[in-house]
């Protein structure tokens, strides 16, 4: 067995785990290159080659396995600079994702502008052409309008052209047919998004909102893992790349490159993946996952070691995502949210210096003060080893920046400066995290943390005592956490299959051959990677909803495609007793609705015995390498501060204290107690 490499491309930072033939874990991190990613993951491949004495090309012969998370697709719809998207759509349609249901984010703003239109309504291209639910022809599709409609795109230069029409996910005649006409009328169109490829069911909203993202992001997503295979051909690289979705598994490039939009999320869902693992190791079942990066920070509510994924109402970047995700939520909190003072209030975020220029400790040409120098002027940072002894923080340069930027307008000194943007931050994101949980009806209070990202351990004492959490797992991997997720994620495949019908009128052969439909595609997929049989898990879901819901549920069934009477009443009761269990209510005496049959396939990946590579010192004093003034809301401490790599399973150390690991500090405040576990967790125990 060789070197196996898990990669997560952050908004601020690249972040690598590399797992040695010997079971070693091994982290780095490098400055993300946002205008290339793959630059800044090759470099990141060369500084891991340095600590195994090899040359970059000399590791990347001995890689067994390539796994990438990325941002590419977020960072596309954050700054809305993808690819100028057409749409070709039933007529009397052309208006649906203007209209987005009626859903408004601030419905108390009238003045609330709308989303970024992906394709304006001059590429908006009305063609005639219909068909009823069965799937058969109403109105034949016609060919000349989409003849002259893809040359009015052509001349719009439109690159990346959608298709959507109504019921093509029943027959998908027409659109495979508007698809020739667009490569005979524009050979040289960089992407044709199919609606029926893409999101295999209705409604019609849902469906043009997730097909329009797909052929918005799918060029840039395209370009740039044609850039990165490019590179680690170069460098001599040979083996399988693997790509994160948002379902929380992996698989190769050219089956997500029918569905880029599955991207979305890549990154922050393989940090989730990484908590499972680690809290399992923990003997921890129900927590809240907090990924506190450079730009972002994440939170999702994992429950039964597993965390919730949802097929309906995923809206991401104002736009609605029909596809099964990873529930992660994020607000613009980082390391390196900017603070600045505005009609004499301190705000923080969301805004990001990102890696350039960063923060201004980061000495890179940055001028306003961020969160991270905050930390570095409280005492929180090491000043001549951060980044594993690569940077050296300019500790004056931060204090100076919060005097002149937040002190001087607030008339108060630099260090309660710094303090109330630490306290205004952690306030956001312990906000941000009750949302979520109370979204869920889950109380913080019966629920443990995992902390990680960069900034997770600095931050995550705080967070987890303004929510009411008492104990905080911090893996001794965090500042690559997420890139350890994808690493160790399991191949996954989800898709769904539309028939919606009362359940009292369902043609049950019908069922069987959709599901036959769906374990012949999940058996093509899955047959390139070379699974054994006993490596995959399927699961088998009927999507149902009462009348008059817009959202379904997944409800399982027998993995086998034999449906019969009996199953059917029996699935009756457990969707009444899941819709109670999860939603609160049930209406016994209603007939539900089947929207579609769902096939969930789980190919199981090798998983490291350890998360973390552990010291050997298990009494915690021996690690002590000094003490360092840091900053907890009154006054100056003279806190120890200990060298986490030292660090072994069963060392116990009382807070204040500052440990040191490579990328990250272990922030423990006054009253706080941390043991380290055989996993190699951190497990704060709070007041």
């Amino acid at each position: 067995m060789g070197y196996r490499v898990g990669v997560d491309v952050g908004g601020t930072f690249t972040d690598l785990i590399c797992i040695t033939p010997t079971g070693d874990v091994v982290l780095d991190k490098t400055p993300t290159t946002l205008e290339n990613q793959s630059v800044g993951v090759m470099v990141g491949l060369g500084q891991l080659a340095e600590q195994f004495n090899l040359s970059r090309e000399e590791f990347c012969s001995e890689l067994d396995i390539f796994v990438h998370g990325t941002t590419t697709a977020d960072n596309t719809m954050i700054e809305m600079n993808g690819a100028a998207t057409g749409l070709l759509v039933t007529e009397g349609h052309r208006d649906e994702i203007e209209m987005r249901r009626v859903h408004k984010e601030k419905i108390w703003d009238p003045s609330y502008p709308a989303p970024t239109p992906i394709a304006k309504r001059r590429a908006r291209i009305a063609i005639p052409e219909r068909m009823d639910s069965t799937g058969s022809v109403l109105l034949s599709l016609d060919e000349e309008a989409v003849r002259v409609g893809t040359r009015r795109l052509r001349a719009l230069g439109v690159e990346s052209v959608a298709i959507m029409f109504l019921f093509s996910y029943v027959n998908p005649q027409h659109e495979l047919r508007a698809a020739q006409i667009v490569r005979e009328e524009f050979p040289d169109v960089a992407h044709i998004s199919l609606s029926h490829d893409v999101m295999s069911r209705g409604p019609e909203f849902e469906r043009v909102s997730t097909t329009l993202v797909n052929a918005y992001v799918a060029p840039r997503i395209s370009s740039y893992i044609d850039q990165l295979k490019t590179s680690l051909l170069e460098a001599k690289y040979t083996g399988p790349l693997l790509i994160m979705q948002s379902t929380g598994g992996v698989m190769p490039p050219d089956y997500v490159a029918k569905r880029a939009v599955s991207l979305l999320g890549s990154g922050p869902t393989g940090g989730v993946m990484g908590s499972a693992l680690a809290a399992q190791a923990a003997d921890i079942l129900d927590f809240v996952s907090v990924d506190m990066g450079g730009t972002s920070f994440d939170v999702c509510l994992v429950r039964g070691g597993r965390p919730e994924i949802k097929t309906d109402w995923n809206w991401r970047y104002r736009y609605y995502i029909g596809l099964p995700m990873v529930d992660v939520q994020s607000v613009g909190a980082g390391g390196g949210s900017i603070a600045r003072v505005r009609q004499g209030a301190l705000l923080v975020g969301p805004e990001s210096a990102g890696s350039n220029p960063g923060p201004v400790c980061y000495q890179r040409g940055g001028i306003r003060p961020t969160v991270t120098d905050a930390d570095a002027v409280l005492g929180y940072l090491p000043l001549t080893s951060f980044a594993n002894g690569r940077m050296k923080l300019d500790v004056d340069g931060a204090r100076a920046a919060i005097e002149r930027e937040v002190a001087e307008p607030l008339k108060i000194d630099a260090t309660e400066a710094a303090w109330g943007i630490e306290r205004i931050v952690n306030s956001n994101m312990a906000n941000e995290t009750r949302r979520v949980l109370a979204s869920h009806g889950a109380d913080p209070r019966m629920l443990s943390m995992i902390a990680y990202g960069g900034n997770g351990a600095v931050h995550a004492w705080a967070i987890a005592q303004e929510l009411g959490i008492k104990q905080v797992i911090i893996p001794k991997a965090a500042p690559a956490f997420s890139a350890l997720g994808v690493l160790i994620a399991d191949y996954v495949i989800d898709i769904v299959r539309a028939y919606v019908i009362p359940l009292a009128q369902i043609d049950l052969n019908r069922v069987e051959s959709l599901i036959r439909d769906l374990h012949a595609e999940v058996d093509q997929e899955i047959a390139p990677l070379g699974l054994s049989s006993d490596d995959i898990d399927l699961g088998v879901y009927a999507q149902m909803c009462y009348p008059g819901q817009n959202f379904d549920m997944s409800v399982p069934l027998s993995s086998e495609t034999k449906i019969e009477d009996a199953t059917l009443i029996d699935l009756v009761e457990r969707f009444h007793d899941q819709h109670e269990a999860e939603r609160g209510f049930s209406f016994k005496a209603q007939a539900p609705i089947l929207r579609g049959v769902r096939l969930a396939a789980r190919g199981y990946t090798p998983k490291p015995d350890r998360l973390a590579e552990m010291g050997v010192v298990s009494d915690a004093s021996k690690a002590q390498s000094g003490t360092r003034a840091a900053y907890f809301g009154d006054g100056f401490i003279d806190t120890p501060v200990y060298e986490g790599r030292q660090l072994g399973a069963g060392a116990k150390i009382a807070g204040p204290a500052l440990i040191e690991e490579p990328f990250t500090v272990v922030v423990v405040p006054p009253g706080g107690n941390i043991v380290i576990d055989e996993s190699g967790n951190y497990l704060l125990k709070l007041k």
